[in-house]
């Protein structure tokens, strides 16, 4: 009886020591440890590098300066919205593996876990529950000119 105690005892206490570490706390869109970086970036959609950005369904990834930790993902939802995914998967905490990259120019996927995300919505399809972090912007259409910011 003692013994059947004790590793139950033990294998209850790995089990929530596995969640702890794994889930690092969480909050309603993305995990407590999720970096907080400002974001300010500006597009001009005339320019080549950004001509994926020009038809809907487009989409580009955005590393520059004050573009997060780890860049953006821009995708072009409709004629006149977009979509600015933070590439941080927002379910987990960071690593090195943990960079969000899209598939097949339909889904953005988390390497670490399999996540996966609709490209267009964000709408989460596999293992995770939360969308990725989106940021808010401005769009000029006379200039083409994209402004996201935090």
């Amino acid at each position: 009886m003692k013994k059947t105690f004790s590793i139950l005892s033990i294998f209850t206490l790995l089990i929530f020591s596995n969640l702890t570490i794994n889930s690092c706390g969480s909050s309603e869109d993305t995990v407590s440890c999720f970096p907080d970086n400002p974001i300010s970036v500006t597009l001009n959609l005339n320019l080549p590098a950004y001509n994926n950005l020009n038809q809907a369904g487009g989409w580009i990834y955005v590393n520059e300066q004050q573009s997060g930790t780890r860049g953006l993902i821009i995708v072009r939802a409709s004629d006149t919205a977009f979509k600015v995914y933070d590439r941080n998967a927002p379910h987990i905490c960071p690593d090195n593996n943990t960079t969000l990259e899209v598939k097949d120019n339909i889904s953005v996927i988390c390497p670490k876990d399999n996540a996966t995300w609709i490209l267009l919505t964000g709408q989460p399809t596999a293992v995770a529950s939360v969308p990725p972090k989106t940021y808010t912007y401005n769009y000029d259409p006379a200039g083409k000119v994209l402004n996201v910011y935090y």
